[in-house]
């Protein structure tokens, strides 16, 4: 590089302070002219340093733009910029052989130096002035700066692609041109940070410092692998500029950018932290804390709690410009809380390291909930109808939804109905209610639940604190959730119970099943009733056997017992038992959960609707078409038999004498070729079970040879064979005479031998237990060892009375089974609610839940005749099992009590009375 050399320059340089102060005015143009004309990197900085160092300290505030820096930095630029193009177009030559080009680049190097040195002369001047000045009196300054500082920070970055492996030649130079731009940026920022804007800003003010902070935004997109300090400060400067002129900057920032850049070197930071403890764990030093591994870990979590803080006091601030990104937020929240157990891609770290990373990025993460809960694009995104997540997402997904619900009880009234309601209105973003989101979200996180994985348990005062499993987790969520909602809320509860009790997977039904009972017991009685009712309603609406039917019928089963005895009598004379329509709901009922006159009444009832079902059949000839009308019977008596704690009571009797009837009709070779007698079977299977020591051996003959044909010719459903086996098992209660076991026993070791050898892993599980419980209490122990012929089927006897555990593999073996698993009942669950009969199902069920009115809404006055009318049926139903409990007693030797006829007087009066005063009235 030459130099051109000029009197006016070999004159200034040699003047004094004083003499530059004097002759500024007339130099100073002459200087600035000369600077801009000159082609020579070497004169313009030799200008630029006279200027800076010689003139600059004389100038004031108010000429300083005008009349030097808007004269000399645009032109700096141009020569950095050059300078940096210079090095790219020159360096691949370079070598340490080549010695002229490896100086030609240290002396470019040095001149860029020179120039940032200059530039840190005018802030280190600006600076010195006592009163904060005027952007507009600096105007060029920084942002001239600015776009020096990213080159120079961005060759710094590329420094290792550009030089190669050369970098040797030119590193100190590299380190030293580093050190010169983070010390002019350190001196800009604090420059800047002095300076003030009112809201009379101009619109240029305003433009300037709108450039400075997206300037900004672009350094630290360069510098975040290069400097940590460097990194965060710059981040800090930028939000506190943001903050600080947020009313004038607010509508003209890249949002987006900002906002995005946040969530990258969050993300950035966190999974550096992720992948340092993991590096720690592995080589053993977690107790070193004094390791360069611990101090890099420490460093990047520091960095990941700031951009978590930053972020969210970001969102808090700029929170109405946001909308469109908050699904960047959900996928950050989704990242993050998958790297923390209990998901199941997170890594075992040491407890200190797990310790500080949730302090870094799992606390920040609920204060990040808690300023988008109230958001309403945030709701339309977590809650959207058909949101799509990669499966290691979907438990995270739930885990949000959980603490969403857990945060809304402090809310105000408008967040409670943007996350209870769901969208309200067609010009909405369709929007599910919290509580469907949230089932349907456990539903889909079904290997999480087979695992299962474990979370933190509620703290009980005085105990420790235990690990739960999700399904126990999201249950006391949910109850304390229904405890604290409001009464106007209850209707989108009870319909989202609905959906998810209807729905096909069974776990998903009983979350919502315990959910359903404990709002059931929370309530008042009367709201016991009315859910009681509505379930019966939706078991009717079920036509066929289905996993409607099944689920509703596991909830009907618990939540009549929670009902008061007066309500109990209520529900019998709202479905009738003597009505064989309502069948189907008794046959899901416990009757011990009843009290003894409801209980009483049922099976009086049943009994007599079988034996009328079992008469018609016989006056009809017996015919196979009229077979199911027998199983609808005979599966309300199941349910009447499993309630019977006594073997001489008058219900047993009856079931005995009706069975008996049955079996005697039950040919092996028909039960071979007609499923609706297979249907038969399987009832009467479970009900001798539950009945066996009442039956005449005769009958467990008939039994056995009924089972034998089926399992033969293996044409059996597998309830049939469940029901078989509990039957066998049931066996193991009673002694067979000499005169039959020639006949039973034999039978009994063939069956017990078929099906522990069953193929099926459920059926084989099923005959393990069976066979157990019965080997436990059986007098027959022959039928043990002639169960247990084949060797194979010995050792898996053995091994389950032994409790020895098969082999599970590895746990990752087992994760990826599990996956696929899932998939698999997955396509089943969409199988059946695909299918039209259940389909079907689906829709009468909704139907008769959209009918039945809201039990929270403001009580409606009745009208006098619906008050008399339900009076009347209770009163009747009271009386009919009055009725049916004194002919009962009059077959036994115990006789009424004394008491009874003075009170039946007493009623007889308290009826004249009530149609006297109707009459009178």
């Amino acid at each position: 590089m030459s130099q051109t050399n000029t009197p006016l320059l070999d004159e200034v340089v040699q003047w004094s302070q004083e003499t530059c102060r004097q002759e500024l005015k007339s130099v100073l143009p002459k200087l600035t002219s000369l600077h801009h004309k000159s082609e020579s990197w070497d004169d313009q900085i030799r200008i630029m340093k006279i200027i800076t160092e010689m003139f600059l300290p004389h100038m004031g505030l108010s000429e300083l733009e005008d009349e030097c820096l808007s004269k000399i930095l645009p032109k700096a630029v141009t020569m950095f910029d050059s300078m940096v193009k210079e090095i790219l177009d020159q360096v691949g030559g370079l070598s340490s052989q080549n010695t002229e080009l490896c100086s030609l680049l240290r002396n470019i190097l040095q001149a860029m130096m020179q120039i940032i040195d200059a530039l840190s002369t005018c802030v280190r001047h600006v600076g010195t002035f006592e009163e904060a000045p005027d952007l507009v009196t600096i105007r060029s300054l920084p942002a001239c700066i600015l776009k020096i500082l990213r080159e120079t920070f961005q060759h710094c970055k590329d420094s290792e692609v550009v030089y190669c492996g050369r970098l040797s030649l030119v590193a100190d130079l590299l380190q030293g041109l580093f050190k010169e731009a983070y010390t002019l940026q350190k001196g800009l920022l604090e420059l800047l940070d002095r300076i003030s804007l009112d809201s009379s800003a101009s619109e240029e003010e305003v433009f300037d410092i709108v450039t400075v902070i997206h300037s900004l935004l672009d350094i630290c997109s360069i510098i975040s692998n290069l400097d940590i300090a460097l990194h965060a400060n710059t981040w800090k400067f930028l939000i506190k500029q943001s903050l600080k002129y947020q009313s004038l900057v607010e509508e003209h920032l890249h949002h987006s950018d900002i906002s995005n850049s946040l969530c990258d070197n969050l993300l950035a930071s966190f999974h550096n932290c992720v992948e340092l403890a993991e590096q720690i764990k592995h080589v053993g030093l977690q107790e070193a804390t004094q390791s360069t591994e611990y101090k890099l870990f420490q460093k990047s979590a520091k960095m990941c709690r700031f951009f978590a803080n930053t972020l969210v006091h970001y969102i808090k601030e700029f929170k109405f410009f946001l909308a469109k990104y908050c699904s960047c937020f959900h996928q950050l929240y989704l990242q993050i809380i998958s790297k923390f157990p209990p998901s199941l891609c997170a890594p075992t770290l040491p407890s200190a390291l797990s310790e500080e990373l949730n302090a870094a990025a799992l606390v920040p993460m609920e204060a990040l909930l808690l300023q988008l809960l109230a958001f309403r694009p945030f709701a339309d995104v977590v809650l959207q109808q058909d949101l799509r997540l990669s499966p290691e997402h979907e438990l995270p997904q739930c885990l949000l939804l959980v603490n969403a619900l857990g945060q809304l009880s402090s809310q105000t009234e408008e967040e409670l109905q943007l996350w209870y309601s769901g969208s309200q209105f067609s010009e909405e973003t369709p929007r599910l209610p919290l509580y469907q989101a949230l089932f349907t979200s456990f539903r889909r996180c079904s290997t999480e639940r087979q695992v299962p994985v474990l979370l933190p348990g509620v703290m009980m005062k005085g105990q420790a604190q235990i690990k739960v499993t999700l399904h126990h987790h999201i249950c006391v969520q949910l109850c304390a959730s229904v405890a604290a909602l409001p009464p106007v809320y209850f209707p989108v509860l009870e319909r989202c119970l609905a959906d998810a009790v209807l729905q096909a997977d069974t776990q998903t039904a009983l979350l919502a099943t315990d959910v359903w009972c404990f709002t059931a017991r929370y309530g008042t009685a009367e709201l016991c009733l009315h859910h009681v009712c509505l379930i019966a309603q939706l078991v009717k609406a079920c036509t066929t056997e289905c996993y409607q039917s099944f689920h509703l019928g596991l909830l009907l089963r618990r939540m009549v017992f929670l009902m008061t005895p007066n309500h109990q009598m209520e529900l019998v004379a709202r479905f009738p038992p003597s009505e064989v329509e309502n069948l189907p709901v008794w046959g899901h009922v416990l009757l011990r959960a009843l009290s003894q006159d409801a209980r009483y009444r049922v099976e009086t009832d049943i009994i007599g609707l079988t034996e009328i079902a079992l008469t018609d059949w016989q006056n009809g000839g017996y015919k196979l078409g009229q077979v199911h009308k027998v199983n609808v019977v005979l599966l309300a008596l199941l349910a009447a038999v499993r309630g019977q704690s006594s073997p001489e009571e008058q219900c047993v009797l009856s079931a005995v004498r009706i069975i008996t009837q049955l079996w005697l009709r039950m040919s092996p070779d028909q039960v071979q070729t007609h499923p609706v007698l297979q249907c038969t079977l399987q009832l009467l299977l479970s009900i001798s079970a539950i009945l066996v020591k009442n039956l005449e051996h005769q009958l467990i003959l008939q039994a056995l040879l009924c089972v034998d044909a089926v399992v033969s010719q293996g044409c059996a459903e597998p309830q049939l064979l469940l029901a078989a086996l509990e039957f066998l098992s049931s066996l193991g209660k009673i002694f067979v005479p000499l005169d039959s076991q020639n006949q039973i026993l034999p039978r009994l070791s063939s069956l017990f031998g078929v099906l522990l050898s069953d193929k099926s892993w459920l059926l084989h599980q099923h005959a393990l237990e069976a066979f157990s419980h019965f080997a436990e209490i059986t007098n027959h122990e022959e039928v043990i060892s002639q169960s247990l012929c084949e060797e194979d089927t010995k050792t898996k006897v053995v091994n389950y009375l032994s409790k020895t555990v098969n082999a599970q593999g590895d746990v990752d073996s087992r994760l990826q089974r599990l996956k696929l698993e899932t998939a698999v009942i997955e396509q089943h669950n969409e199988k059946l609610e695909n299918n039209k009969e259940n389909a079907s199902n689906k829709q009468a069920a909704d139907a008769v839940a959209d009918s039945e009115p809201c039990p929270k809404r403001a009580r409606q006055e009745t009208s006098a005749e619906e008050e008399y009318s339900r009076y009347i049926q209770t009163a009747e139903s009271a009386l009919k099992a009055l009725q049916a409990l004194s002919e009962g007693k009059a077959n036994t030797a115990a006789p009424p009590p004394q008491w009874l006829e003075s009170r039946l007087k007493e009623l007889q009066t308290l009826i004249t009375n009530i149609s006297t005063a109707r009459h009178t009235t």
